[in-house]
């Protein structure tokens, strides 16, 4: 199931199912056409609550990954019950897409609703910060979309109130979270199969749509630079894949290529980092995909360690098959080529609703997500612009 796809889904989309362990290495069945491999993914997660057990909200539903982060939540037993968005046509999307969701009439009307235990939300990148931290100071949850800051005086804001209040400041890196291909390689590298990570090369590539795209899309003041935008999956995988809890930026360049018509746009972006505990990172993000590809993007991510290599094709294998989810794998015994669309899910949701009730942080912890977000917007403000 490719990440776009995904977006675009319902509520109750994914399969129940018990919520084990999403990895095994113990040979078994695949599905008819897969490659046999000794690596077999699933099974794929279920809902972890009952519903009405674990209530959350929706507001400012400024970007379309709103609709991914609800789903999520919703395949993993949440239940939704209020959306606030001062936009009525937003509004009304979102409302016939979720009919359970109620019109607040203010946002205090949900943070005063005591069964409410997470916000959800996809304002505008720069107002993401201080929402959270008013979200957090209310006694809720926060479940952000990417990226979530533009400074990094919001990051050192949201980091205080955090540790303050104890809530939690989480946000939807969807490029990871919900592409099963990403989630595979984390079991996989996290089970030791390729060693310890010495590299991670990733490729953000995006197609622009410039006609739908809202008129803060374009002003760098409120989106915050393309890698702060996009490039925040990239350097949320690099901590991921690598295990590093820091890393310093050596390299970054932006440009407007193509789109003089809009100058604050930044169409191309790279950066070059190198983790606290060695590893290297380099990725391209970009708004390039010509019209001729079928999909959206072709997002790949290159992992290299001391005994083998992953390569993911997230949403394309170009030129041979239309589904995406495709990961290549070459360990000490042989080469492997593990199709896993369908067969994964997305289980950082129902681990992330469990922290939420029990305090815990299985699901990603606070200190990842704020790095993550503190890195893009250092490798941001570190680029040379290109001309």
């Amino acid at each position: 199931m490719n990440r776009r796809h995904f977006l675009t889904q319902t509520a109750g989309a994914l399969a129940a199912g018990a919520m084990l362990p999403p990895f095994a290495t113990a040979a078994r069945p695949l599905a008819a056409g897969a490659a046999s491999t000794k690596y077999v993914p699933g099974p794929k997660p279920g809902p972890v609550v009952k519903p009405g057990e674990f209530v959350f909200a929706a507001a400012h539903l400024d970007h379309g990954h709103i609709n991914g982060q609800c789903s999520a939540l919703i395949d993993a037993g949440a239940t939704l019950k209020w959306v606030f968005e001062p936009d009525p046509k937003k509004l009304e999307g979102f409302q016939r897409r979720f009919p359970q969701a109620k019109a607040a009439r203010a946002l205090d009307e949900i943070l005063n609703d005591p069964e409410v235990k997470l916000l959800a939300a996809a304002a505008v990148t720069s107002e993401r910060a201080a929402l959270g931290c008013r979200v957090m100071e209310a006694g809720k949850d926060y479940f952000t979309d990417k990226a979530p800051f533009t400074t990094l005086g919001q990051v050192a804001q949201a980091r205080a109130v955090a540790a303050r209040t104890g809530r939690k400041y989480m946000v939807y890196y969807s490029e990871r979270l919900t592409s099963e291909a990403g989630m595979f390689a984390t079991d996989l590298v996290r089970d030791g199969v390729i060693g310890r990570v010495v590299q991670v090369l990733g490729l953000g590539p995006h197609r622009l749509n410039k006609p739908t795209r809202p008129e803060w899309f374009f002003q760098k003041e409120k989106y915050g630079g393309i890698l702060c935008d996009i490039g925040s999956h990239q350097c949320e995988q690099f901590l991921t894949y690598s295990g590093a809890s820091d890393a310093t930026v050596v390299h970054a360049a932006v440009g407007n290529f193509a789109n003089p018509e809009t100058p604050e746009l930044e169409d191309f972006g790279e950066a070059s980092l190198v983790a606290n505990q060695g590893s290297t990172n380099h990725f391209r993000v970009d708004w390039f995909t010509p019209d001729g590809l079928g999909t959206w993007g072709d997002g790949r991510t290159f992992i290299l360690g001391t005994k083998g290599y992953i390569e993911l094709r997230k949403y394309i294998d170009v030129g041979r098959e239309k589904t995406g989810d495709h990961v290549y794998l070459v360990d000490q015994e042989g080469e492997h080529h593990v199709p896993v669309d369908g067969r994964v899910g997305f289980r950082f949701f129902g681990e992330f609703i469990l922290d939420c009730l029990n305090r815990t942080e299985k699901a990603m912890t606070q200190a990842h997500a704020f790095k993550a977000g503190e890195l893009c917007v250092k490798a941001q403000l570190a680029a040379r612009r290109l001309t």
